[in-house]
Order: structure tokens, then sequence, then C-alpha cells
């Protein structure tokens, strides 16, 4: 599916779902409590998206969202107020996988809830046909937001690769 936002284009108002850090959660005997962000937040300041089609997914998990934690401060040396990642998990799982990756406060765990607002930007996939249940998801990708502008969108032509969507393309554009 083409993306049906380009460089320029105001990002879509969205809201996600988001269990926030807090330190009980490292205990790994809370759950947190899901609250819900949404893109007005963004106003005015510089952010950084990656999005996954799945958390605990092999390039995921292994290869796109560990370089852009070991990167954070690099991207906040660049000016970027806010690093997240999107998908379509639900908020329990991406704040179980953001704890076993180690973000803590350095990166937002977003779940874009049957992915919405990825489908208003033409950036879902429908993983049906793979047979492991996955469904509709967002596809792989980032998106660098300046007071709510698209300034770069990179979408992986193969949604189990990291080139375009990765930390290293990000900063480069930045």
């Amino acid at each position: 599916m083409a993306p049906t936002v380009n460089v320029g284009d105001a990002v879509p108002q969205g809201t996600f779902v988001h269990v926030p850090y807090t330190p009980e959660l490292e205990q790994h005997s809370a759950c947190g409590i899901p609250t819900k962000i949404s893109t007005d937040a963004w106003k005015g300041k510089k952010v950084v998206l990656f999005a996954v089609p799945g958390a605990f997914t092999p390039s995921c998990h292994a290869n796109h969202a560990p370089p852009y934690l070991a990167k954070v401060p690099e991207l906040k040396a660049k000016g970027v107020d806010v690093v997240a990642v999107v998908s379509a998990n639900d908020p329990f799982v991406l704040s179980g996988w953001s704890r076993i990756l180690g973000f803590g406060d350095k990166i937002l765990a977003l779940s874009d809830p049957d992915a919405k607002w990825s489908s208003e930007l033409g950036l879902d996939v429908d993983l049906s046909g793979l047979g492991i249940g996955l469904g509709k998801r967002t596809t792989r990708y980032a998106i660098v937001l300046d007071d709510l502008k698209i300034k770069y969108l990179g979408v992986e032509p193969d949604p189990t690769q990291v080139t375009v969507s990765g930390v290293d393309a990000v900063l480069a554009a930045l």
C-alpha cells in the first residue's frame, strides 16, 4: 500500500494508548495503567516515530528497536523532543516489550489499536496471510514530525528489513 501522506503534509490527528513508564514496572509485579496520548501533545515539538509490525517479532525485536534505544542521545542532540515506537499491539504487550528492551522513559511505546492511525496514513499491512495470527498491523516505517508536519517519511519496501525506517536513516535526515 502506498502512503497517503507525503513530506510536508500535516500529520492527521491520532490517539494512541500508552502505559507510562514508572519504576514500579521494573519489578514486573505491576502492569501499569493505560492512558491515552494524542498527536496534539506534539504541537511545537520534534518527534521521531518508528513503527513496527509487532513487538517480540524477529526484525522488530532484534534489528529495529534496539538501535533506536542505543541512539536516543544522538536523536536528542539533534533537537528531538520525543522518540516513540508505534505498533498495533495492545498497550500491555508494548509495555512488557519496552521493559524487556529497557526503554524506560527514553522511548514511548504507543499502541495504535487496529492500526487505525497507520491506516489513515496508508501505512498499514494485512499479515493474515502468514498464518500465524498477526492480522492487520502497522507496516514498518519511520516519521519525523516537526510541529506536526512530516519532515521525513521512510517506508520499508520489504517490512522484514530495516533500512529507511532505521535510526541511521532518521539521523541522516535530521
